[in-house]
């Protein structure tokens, strides 16, 4: 396993992108349940950008926002949400099938359901419900009903994120992710953008990242290998919350030394931001009132003074 090839893989080290798509394309999708560590997550991947280029991306429909990899939230190319949607959101729509039986929603009720939040116009959470309770379904919105029916419509791909009303007041609205694919062969091709983006990998480290079971992603994934790469140099990066570099295999041995493991997951699967030196974590950081705070003796400068440069517009 080498980390410098890792991160030049990931877009972590190395040149650049130049485009938000591009970015988001290179490590297939970004983990986008919160717009803030989102936009970072194309900072660190990107030279010349600002954090208005991820939102007028979003606006314009360059990259989409729906449910991905192991079913959570993800920003990927709009070229790549509609075979993703096919390939894996029927998977993780039915893993949560108990969940949403436990809340009430049987299968009948989720079709309806995601019918009737299909719209054109985009709708956040409160309207959405607001809108079921008019034609006969009764969610509370104090419950988990509303978010369960809301990521089954975009997994059967009805809905995806609609733009945002602020970085905490998503909208939804309606998607077609065009024909079905072909199984085998859209396993395959996420085999050989994932070991794009993120090898050296193994077959289980292309499961754990995607969500699919390890026999299917070892058919997938095949013999492939990953290209060998030029070593970009000494590269120090700061990574956002729920970075996919930490996001992209079964563990994050060799990645995360034992002495900051806890530090960088701090329960519940939340990763904090952390300082990649070389492919390796080296400390973590955080901000206050616009001020970047890393451990002490890491020589981080360049990269605080992207961030304030990325958060001027």
């Amino acid at each position: 396993m080498s980390l410098v090839a890792r991160t030049v893989a990931n877009g972590l080290a190395g040149p650049r992108a130049v485009t938000v798509v591009d970015a988001v394309r290179r490590v297939v999708g970004i983990q986008s349940q919160d717009v803030r560590p989102a936009r970072l997550a194309v900072r660190v991947r990107t030279e010349g950008l600002t954090r208005s280029d991820v939102d007028r991306a979003v606006a314009d429909g360059d990259v989409v926002r729906t449910w991905a990899m192991r079913g959570t939230l993800h920003m990927v190319a709009a070229e790549d949400a509609g075979w993703l949607v096919h390939l894996l959101g029927p998977r993780f729509a039915h893993a949560a099938r108990g969940r949403r039986l436990s809340l009430g929603i049987d299968d009948a009720l989720a079709e309806a359901g995601a019918e009737i939040i299909a719209t054109d116009e985009p709708h956040n959470r409160a309207e959405l419900v607001a809108r079921l309770a008019d034609n006969g379904i009764a969610l509370d919105p104090k419950t988990q009903a509303p978010a369960h029916m809301i990521a089954y419509a975009a997994m059967t791909g009805r809905v995806r994120r609609g733009p945002d009303r602020s970085d905490t007041e998503p909208t939804y609205v309606r998607f077609d992710p065009g024909d079905p694919v072909d199984e085998p062969a859209a396993v395959a091709r996420l085999a050989e953008r994932y070991l794009t983006g993120y090898g050296p990998a193994t077959a289980e480290d292309f499961a754990a990242w995607s969500g699919l079971p390890l026999g299917k992603a070892r058919a997938g994934l095949g013999d492939r290998q990953a290209d060998p790469v030029a070593d970009p140099g000494p590269t120090t990066r700061l990574l956002g919350h729920f970075d996919a570099y930490l996001l992209g295999y079964k563990s994050r041995d060799g990645i995360v030394p034992p002495e900051l493991a806890k530090r960088v997951q701090a329960g519940g699967g939340f990763i904090m931001p952390t300082v990649l030196r070389d492919g390796a974590v080296v400390g973590t950081w955080r901000l206050e009132k616009n001020e970047v705070i890393t451990d002490p003796g890491l020589d981080v400068e360049a990269e605080v003074q992207d961030i304030a440069r990325w958060n001027r517009d």
